[in-house]
């Protein structure tokens, strides 16, 4: 067991290898659509690579996530067939947000470091990915917006 700050500092490391073991601008918050971004999670247990759509305006979210859900057979064959559709996602705090995201099959644990090749790996080709349908689909996501 690790005390908070062996913990913080682990986390950073992964995150700062990470960075510059794939030196890349990715699109992450920069979807000009408020409350809505692509992220990469690692922790204790599991990596995921997660296009969250956190807005507090249920409607919003929704309009959002079916405006995705449309594009699900698309995203899945031609992008990232483990894609996994989850309206109603909890998050620790407790926020209901919507997430779409893909989790890395492979045993990962951020306190491992013989896990992290593969961990980034997993994290450089989905998100990849996953910019790549948000480019080619970014202007039919956007009509979803509520202006």
């Amino acid at each position: 067991m690790y005390s908070k700050e062996e913990s913080a500092k682990i986390r950073k490391e992964f995150w700062v290898s990470y960075g510059k073991s794939f030196p890349r601008k990715w699109v992450l918050y920069n979807t000009r659509i408020k409350d809505f971004s692509f992220k990469f999670v690692a922790d204790r247990k599991k990596a995921e690579v997660t296009l969250d759509i956190e807005s507090s305006d249920s409607i919003q979210r929704e309009l959002l996530f079916d405006q995705l859900l449309s594009l699900k057979k698309i995203l899945e064959t031609e992008f990232l067939a483990e894609v996994i559709f989850d309206k109603d996602y909890y998050l620790e705090n407790g926020k209901l947000i919507s997430r779409i995201y893909v989790v890395h099959t492979t045993k990962f644990s951020i306190n491992n470091k013989d896990t992290w090749s593969d961990c980034y790996a997993f994290f450089n080709e989905t998100m990849h990915q996953f910019e790549l349908f948000w480019y080619e689909y970014q202007d039919y996501i956007e009509q979803a917006v509520v202006k």
